[in-house]
Parts: C-alpha cells; structure tokens; sequence
C-alpha cells in the first residue's frame, strides 16, 4: 500500500492522469488531471512505510500558503491480513473566504475523495494489492 500512495507511476493510476512527486519533507509535488487542471503541493511528513502527508493548494492557485492550501494525511496500517488506509484531510476553516465558500471548497474535496479512494480500491484490485 505504501507504494501505492507515495509512488508516481502508482499515483497516476488511481488519482491524478500525471503526478510529479519528490518523496522528502520540503520536496514539491504536482499533480494534473486531464481537462481539470493542476495541483502544486508539498511534502510534510514521510515516515515509511506508515505515514505520508502533503499540503496542497486549493483552487488550482500556484503559491501555497496557509490561506489556500488543506494538509493530506495517509496513514498505513496493518490490520489482520490485509492493510488499512486511513486518508484525514484538514485545513478548511484556515482557507481564505466566506464561510460559504469553505464550505463548498469542503463537500468539493468531501465528493472527490469519495471518488478518487474508489478509483484506488479497483486500481489495488487489478494488481493484486491488498
């Protein structure tokens, strides 16, 4: 599972069409889907094989800083024989904005998790990932 979620090549089959990644604390990360736009990021926290966390901006706006960007936790554990993914996602009351538009920026990220963690759920399917 750890590959899965800190690798490029696996990235892109389950997320984002590209993903760009420099897998240490500090490195840059970009993200691109096709017909929606791109992502820049940065690494937090790597701690293999059980911890991974980025902050990426929101609204597609190249700069990060506190007021547009939500902190991306993985975190991997083994449970029985199989592995559980927990994925937390923070940050949105600290986004500049109406409280409406929070919000909005929330169930956006809320609907797209849902989706993209299915899309991982089949990828991890057709390769034989537990």
């Amino acid at each position: 599972m750890w590959s899965v979620v800190t690798e490029p090549e696996h990235i892109s089959g389950w997320f984002s069409d590209v993903a760009e990644l420099d897998l240490r604390p500090g490195g840059s990360m970009v993200l691109r889907w096709n017909g929606h736009g791109t992502v820049h990021g940065q690494v937090e926290r790597v701690e293999p094989p059980h911890f991974f966390s980025f902050r990426w901006v929101v609204e597609h706006a190249l700069e990060l800083v506190d007021a547009n960007a939500t902190l991306v936790e993985f975190s991997v554990s083994p449970e029985r024989e199989a592995t559980r993914l927990t994925v937390v996602e923070t940050g949105f009351q600290n986004l500049a904005g109406t409280d409406d538009q929070k919000q909005g920026h929330f169930d956006g990220h809320t609907r797209g998790w849902a989706l993209e963690l299915g899309q991982l759920e089949a990828y991890l399917s057709e390769h034989g990932h537990r």
